[in-house]
């Protein structure tokens, strides 16, 4: 139910159960305050807690705080008519006809007054100086004591606006640093006791949004402190490392530490922003959580088509940027994935949309290829998919291991391209009877995605002798059972997850010996390090910083490798130019080379698409020189990891959409997101909660067969490691402050047309927002106006009606001499000077 109100002379609705604070804000009408947030209302009535901790002590409540709480920072007071003195509109309700005023001279004058009580033990030199805005903190043209300037908040800091808008007392007495404690050696932010004006936000926000309680506060000497409550520091105190803290505080005595720049989405929850699909990763970690494992799966199917494969083999860059990496380890995002996909109950729906008569052609059975599929299938489109193989899943199928991913594993995945109704042209290579030009006749949009399937190959010297193979085709021969056993000694030449595997699978067929060789040292081998760490303890022997010279052999049969030692693989501008140490140099004897050394796209098939090093060319919408053909994936990118192409199908998919005349909306949400639980609550030891590692089968038993080498978490296991989450995403949930109008307008006509013609005084800043103009007028719009069209170097101005100008000219340039020493530079245009005396 709304009911009217007057608030500064003027009539608004609001809605009944308000406070004053909120109704006026739903109105656009500003009333400072400090310890109020719009995520958590008023602090008044706070009460404390028994005991805080901090380096300078262990400070005890001594019951010398008001009876009733925290009595807040008493900056939102109001004059409300028919009742004495000044009430808080933070907590007072309205009522019908109420009549308000925030603006009267005794609410300024008290507000000010208690602006001065929380800035006495706050830096304010900079607050209260003339050139704040745009000052770099460095250089103090007045020479403040470095530990008495403002933090680099300055600029952007609440407290600094609000005191803006307040105003500051002149004779507010001098900042003294009292030298409190600063954490600098806490993970994810830094505190700095000096800057907190005990607006008690962190507390309420820490207690009553997340049910955590890490912070509280004492009354001690009649002040507010506050601190940790269970130890010096936040780790001890069972911190959930969320940040909300950190998001709630006016001042820079919470901050976060080492953040990248960018935007604030991307730097906060960077699981989500280093996450090729851009997952939602902290959501269904939560439902997991919360053992919901089909909303998980829904969830993670709103960007992962298949997330039983990725949850095997993605190589999760998201867990690199985890941060809780920064607390011990980081979350296992990829093995939660693996548990949501494996429990979901078979009641995830997809929603598929009215046929668009459409039809779109894939060139490859692949990871790129099936994504965009799964995306056009959903938004209505007709696809068809053209693979050379006897079977759809490119190296998914054809050379990944099944100790990664198992047969039955994929088929589960690909069983939805059925259900989408998906058509599968298998044994069908494009380019013989079926040529790019028959598909565009008969498709209105065409993706190319038939990866890097071909062995990159090198000259070496006796590459042509028997026993010398290349990674991919081997992974490809073992994969389609035509190589089911090996003996004898094996050297595969190469660092990258192709050479692993290789050298891994020939462990599992039998040989007797395996060696690895790559030219990288140990450090730049690009294979993944838990991959290096899983061969090695399956007895494949590493030999970094070596290269291949030739392969020896006798009766045209291999016997050995001719190595020299590699001193450094990439220049200066990190450019491939290895160079060789030709004094270093080995023989090692072998029955069998398997060179692994990259892969390349067969691109023999594609006529009138442009190419560049071995790829195919494309726009900024994934489209190449013809209109109407798309390409991604590996064919387009180079060698990448599977998620990367699962990636790239959804944007040629969004891409196609649009060309076919689609929106480009393409991810669905298939459960209704529902509003995010803020409450955390208490986990004893949190920060030291350890990573569930998935269990790993004996390195001696999964040598000796295919089977997966790692097990899916169990129930608990995955309740366990959810509950790890820092769940940063929360933190993008709190509301923002509303900041206070800026006082200084741009200097233009529109402006200028608001300024009343009556008595004051005005201000006027150029470009740096530099004081150069401090001036009392009979007529403020008129002389602004007069500015306006000369060629000042103003771009900001301030005013203020004053009856008595010439007296509020002469104390504004008081206080700025009084920090400068001198007259501001005047705008140029000769009688700025003498209108300052």
């Amino acid at each position: 139910m709304n009911i009217t109100i007057n608030i500064n002379g003027n009539k608004v609705k609001a809605e009944a159960g308000m406070t004053i604070l909120e109704a006026a804000q739903y109105n656009d009408i500003y009333i400072p305050r400090l310890c109020y947030h719009p995520s958590l209302g008023s602090s008044h009535g706070l009460k404390p807690v028994e005991t805080v901790y901090r380096d300078d002590g262990e400070y005890q409540d001594d019951d010398s705080g008001p009876n009733e709480g925290f009595k807040g920072c008493q900056l939102c007071l109001v004059e409300i008519k028919g009742h004495e003195g000044l009430l808080t509109s933070c907590d007072t309700i309205i009522e019908e006809g109420m009549v308000v005023n925030s603006e009267t001279d005794a609410v300024k004058e008290t507000r000010r007054n208690n602006l001065a009580e929380i800035l006495l033990n706050h830096p304010h030199a900079c607050l209260q100086c003339a050139q704040q805005d745009g000052c770099s903190r460095t250089d103090c043209s007045t020479n403040v004591p470095e530990n008495e300037r403002c933090c680099p908040l300055l600029g952007h800091c609440e407290l600094q606006k609000i005191a803006q808008y307040i105003g500051i007392r002149q004779d507010l007495s001098k900042y003294v640093f009292k030298d409190l404690p600063k954490h600098k050696n806490e993970p994810l932010f830094e505190s700095d006791y000096n800057l907190c004006i005990s607006c008690l936000r962190c507390v309420r926000a820490c207690r009553e949004l997340r049910g955590v309680e890490a912070l509280g506060f004492v009354f001690n000497k009649n002040e507010a402190i506050v601190g940790p409550t269970k130890s010096l520091n936040y780790k001890e105190s069972d911190c959930r490392f969320c940040g909300t803290c950190v998001e709630v505080c006016p001042t820079g005595a919470l901050s976060d530490k080492n953040l990248p720049q960018g935007e604030k989405e991307d730097v906060l929850v960077p699981c989500i922003a280093n996450c090729p699909t851009g997952l939602d990763i902290p959501r269904y970690i939560n439902h997991i959580y919360e053992g919901n494992y089909t909303d998980a799966i829904a969830v993670i199917r709103e960007r992962i088509p298949f997330p039983g494969i990725l949850g095997r083999v993605c190589f999760h860059p998201c867990e690199d940027e985890c941060r809780r990496g920064e607390l011990n380890q980081p979350m296992a995002i990829c093995a939660l994935k693996w548990f949501a996909a494996d429990n979901e109950d078979g009641s995830f729906k997809t929603k598929v949309k009215e046929s668009t008569g459409k039809k779109v052609a894939i060139v490859g059975g692949g990871p790129s290829g099936l994504s965009t599929a799964y995306y056009l299938a959903l938004s209505g489109h007709k696809v068809t998919i053209f693979e050379a193989e006897e079977k759809i899943g490119g190296m998914l199928r054809y050379a990944i291991p099944d100790y990664r991913l198992t047969p039955d594993a994929l088929k589960k995945d690909l069983e939805i391209l059925n259900k989408l109704k998906v058509e599968f042209r298998t044994n069908t290579p494009i380019g013989k009877k079926i040529t790019l030009s028959d598909l565009r006749k008969n498709f209105q949009a065409v993706f190319i995605g038939t990866g890097a399937s071909l062995c990159k190959k090198i000259p070496v010297e006796g590459s042509n002798l028997k026993g010398v193979e290349w990674g991919l085709d081997f992974l490809r021969d073992v994969k389609k059972k035509n190589v089911t056993s090996m003996s004898g000694r094996v050297v595969v030449i190469g660092g990258g997850n192709v050479a692993i595997d290789t050298a891994r699978t020939a462990i599992r067929l039998g040989a007797s010996i395996v060696q690895l060789l790559c030219l990288e040292c140990s450090e730049e081998m690009p294979a993944h390090d838990w991959e290096i760490e899983d061969a090695k303890d399956e007895g494949v022997m590493m030999f970094p910083s070596w290269g291949p010279i030739k392969i020896l052999g006798r009766n045209g049969k291999v016997m050995g490798i001719e190595l020299i030692k590699c001193t450094s693989v990439f220049d200066q501008k990190g450019k491939f130019a290895p160079k060789f140490d030709t004094c270093e140099t080995k023989d090692i004897d072998t029955d069998k080379v398997i060179l692994a050394i990259g892969q390349n796209s067969d691109l023999s098939w594609i006529q009138g698409i442009d190419t560049k090093n071995g790829t195919i060319t494309v726009n900024k919408e994934m489209q190449t020189n013809i209109s109407g053909v798309f390409a991604g994936g590996e064919v387009m990118s180079g060698p990448a990891s599977v998620v990367e192409a699962v990636a790239d199908g959804a944007s040629a998919a969004l891409a196609i959409d649009k060309f076919l005349g689609g929106d480009g909306n393409i991810y669905q949400t298939f459960i209704t997101p529902t509003e995010l639980n803020p409450y955390l609550g208490k986990v004893d030891g949190f920060a030291d909660v350890d990573r569930v590692d998935i269990v790993k089968i004996s390195p001696n038993v999964r040598k000796e067969n295919f089977e997966m080498i790692e097990n899916s978490y169990n129930e608990n296991q995955a309740k366990q490691e959810s509950v790890r989450c820092l769940r940063c995403d929360l933190r993008l949930k709190i509301l923002p402050v509303i900041f206070p109008p800026d006082k200084w307008m741009e200097l233009n006509n529109n402006n200028v047309a608001e300024v009343p013609a009556a008595e004051g005084v005005y201000q006027l800043r150029d470009e740096n927002k530099v004081i150069i103009v401090i001036k009392g007028t009979q007529n403020i719009q008129a002389d602004l106006q007069e500015k306006l069209n000369s060629e000042t170097k103003a771009r900001y101005f301030w005013f203020e009606p004053d009856p008595m100008y010439t007296k509020r000219e002469s104390e504004l340039i008081q206080q700025f001499l009084q920090q400068f020493g001198k007259m501001p530079e005047g705008d140029g245009e000769g009688d700025d000077l003498d209108d300052l005396f």
